[in-house]
C-alpha cells in the first residue's frame, strides 16, 4: 500500500487524496485543488460574490457569531414592527412605521445590493430603521 509523501500515512491506491492530512495523491487531484482554491480566491477578492451573483453572505452557516446576531435581531426587530404597525393601520403613524420594519430585514440589503451597485452598509439600515420609525411613532401620538 503507497504512502503519503506529505504526513507518510497509508493510503489506498485508488485514493485522490489523503485521509489524514487532505494532500491530493494524483495530478489530476492537484490540479482540481488548485482550481478549487483559484475559485474560493476570486470569490473573495471579487467582494462576495460566487458565479450567481448572489451575496456570499446569504448562507448562515458561514457567517460569525456577530453577524448571526445581527441578522436574527433585524429578523426580530423588523417583523416586531410590521405586526405592531398592521394593528394600527387605521392611523396614519402605522404606514412609516411598517416601512421602517421592511427596511431593516435582511432580504431588503439584498434587494437593494443589485440597482445600488453594493448593500446597503449596516449602520445605514439602522438609521432609516430609526428615522421612519421616529417618523411613525410621532405621527401616531400626534395625531
Amino acid at each position: 500500500m503507497p504512502s503519503c509523501p506529505r504526513c507518510e500515512a497509508s493510503v489506498p491506491e485508488e485514493a485522490r487524496f489523503c485521509a489524514q492530512c487532505g494532500a491530493p495523491q494524483t495530478e489530476d487531484a492537484a490540479e482540481e485543488l488548485d482550481e478549487y482554491v483559484q475559485r474560493q480566491a476570486e470569490q473573495v477578492a471579487g467582494g462576495g460574490e460566487d458565479s450567481n451573483g448572489s451575496d456570499s453572505f446569504a448562507d448562515i452557516a458561514d457567517l460569525n457569531d456577530r453577524e448571526q446576531l445581527w441578522r436574527r435581531g433585524c429578523y426580530v426587530v423588523g417583523y416586531g414592527t410590521v405586526v405592531v404597525a398592521l394593528t394600527l393601520v387605521p392611523a396614519v403613524g402605522a404606514f412609516p412605521l411598517i416601512l421602517a420594519g421592511l427596511a431593516i430585514l435582511p432580504p431588503i440589503r439584498r434587494l437593494t445590493a443589485e440597482p445600488l451597485g453594493s448593500p446597503l452598509k449596516r449602520e445605514v439600515m439602522a438609521g432609516l430603521y430609526a428615522v421612519l420609525a421616529v417618523i411613525g411613532a410621532a405621527l401616531l401620538f400626534l395625531l
